[in-house]
């Protein structure tokens, strides 16, 4: 088994040898990532474990703080603000499971959008091919793990922003109950919706991050028999304008999970989608919420550029009605507790991920009609786990030119069992 330190200098020297070119990381840490991966190497030679993640590579997104530096959030609008005084929850946690963190990866700027383009900082060329589009907001983190200069890393996902970027380059990306792994320290878009996820490129590894994150111990990941697993099927709007490609490939999936005795469920939901539709229809939460947080730049005017993609949206939502958030909110709450009854029956509700694989970076930036119409396809239905308060995971599907991934969902507070059924099911599309 290679050495923590040896797979640390592989990859410092791979980001070394594209120094000039660098999209994928902001920021990189070689002498304490050097350290932590010595006194992993010692500790395991001793014969001593702080865990699974002890000496694992891990890359962290640009939102969260580290202790003695700006927390920048893709943005060049926070380059001069204040050092943070502390690690975030999050990464001290990591680092006190052993975790070699190697350095912060690239965003959307504030986590918005979910191409995955930043006019700052450059925009990571996808991890199966440069030229397309890594999805977002946590793009860099999606390419790190998929070109392997991370074992694991670090997301947040406020309507997507594991899962896509995780669809399109073929990694697994996990969106825990929101609020169980903790926000501290890390920049926030939407209160209400953000959650902190990993990406990595197996669904134990996910496990072993979201457990270190949320403070939980551990056990075993036990992949579970889907034998008599139920699984719900809405088909409906979400299945709308799918690739040929990603519907084929994910009606094989299905296919494979009921010959092994998994019990497919037609369902819909399409009647709380349109309420919660009609509920934001003058901005989304995410927007609103978001717009709060940049009051007051967006009152005064930038400092320095921010991406029109990002202020225009914020701008927009500056001018709604606290009564029109207030509404949607309590709306949304009813929703989301309609939605728990209707999906009581199943276990796991089975949708793509994305309804489509990344397109080329060229056509996103050159033409704004398609780009927003991608966009609002890449959201559409990882969105839904985030709007109704649940939980959800992004597995790559086998056998694909262009990465695109199957997603499951699961009620708020079953990510335990979601994260062993989708043990199981990754078990089941590796053969």
């Amino acid at each position: 088994m290679q050495s923590a330190r040896d797979s640390l200098e592989a990859i410092l020297s791979r980001l070394a040898a594209r120094v000039d070119d660098e999209s994928v990381f902001v920021k990189l840490y070689p002498e304490p990532a050097r350290a932590a991966a010595d006194a992993a190497d010692a500790r395991r030679k001793a014969g001593v474990t702080l865990g699974p993640l002890d000496g694992a590579i891990v890359s962290i997104k640009d939102l969260f703080d580290v202790a003695g530096e700006p927390t920048t959030a893709g943005s060049l609008l926070l380059a001069t603000a204040a050092p943070a005084l502390r690690d975030a929850i999050v990464v001290r946690r990591l680092r006190q499971a052993g975790a070699v963190i190697l350095g912060k990866t690239n965003m959307t700027e504030f986590a918005f959008t979910a191409i995955g383009v930043n006019p700052h900082y450059g925009t990571p060329g996808n991890a199966s091919d440069a030229t397309r589009i890594p999805g977002g907001s946590s793009s860099g983190a999606a390419v790190s793990v998929g070109e392997g200069t991370s074992q694991i890393s670090i997301g947040s996902d406020t309507g997507g922003s594991v899962r896509i970027p995780a669809s399109l380059n073929g990694v697994v990306g996990f969106k825990p109950t929101a609020r169980r792994v903790p926000l501290a320290g890390a920049f926030p878009l939407s209160a209400t919706l953000d959650s902190i996820g990993p990406l990595a490129r197996t669904v134990a590894e996910c496990a072993a991050a979201d457990a270190v994150m949320s403070g939980e111990n551990l056990a075993v990941l036990l992949p579970l028999p889907l034998d008599g697993l139920r699984i719900g099927i809405a088909r409906g709007v979400l299945f709308d304008d799918t690739q040929e490609e990603v519907a084929t490939t994910f009606d094989w999936c299905l296919r494979k999970m009921e010959l092994s005795g998994a019990r497919l469920a037609e369902m819909s939901i399409d009647d709380l989608l349109a309420e919660l539709r009609a509920a934001t229809k003058r901005a989304s939460i995410a927007a609103m919420e978001g717009a709060e947080i940049h009051a007051d730049w967006l009152a005064t005017g930038a400092a320095t550029p921010v991406d029109p993609r990002v202020s225009g949206p914020l701008s927009r939502a500056a001018a709604i009605p606290a009564t029109i958030y207030i509404r949607a909110m309590r709306r949304r709450a009813a929703l989301a507790a309609a939605m728990d009854e209707r999906l009581a029956g199943v276990d796991v509700l089975a949708l793509p991920t994305t309804p489509v694989t990344a397109p080329t970076i060229v056509s996103m930036t050159g033409d704004e009609a398609l780009c927003n119409r991608i966009e609002g396809l890449l959201l559409r239905n990882t969105q839904v786990a985030n709007q109704f308060d649940l939980s959800a995971i992004s597995l790559p599907m086998p056998g694909k030119t262009r990465p695109a991934g199957l997603m499951l969902v699961a009620r708020n507070g079953h990510d335990h069992d979601l994260l062993r059924i989708a043990a199981g099911v990754e078990a089941l599309l590796a053969n």
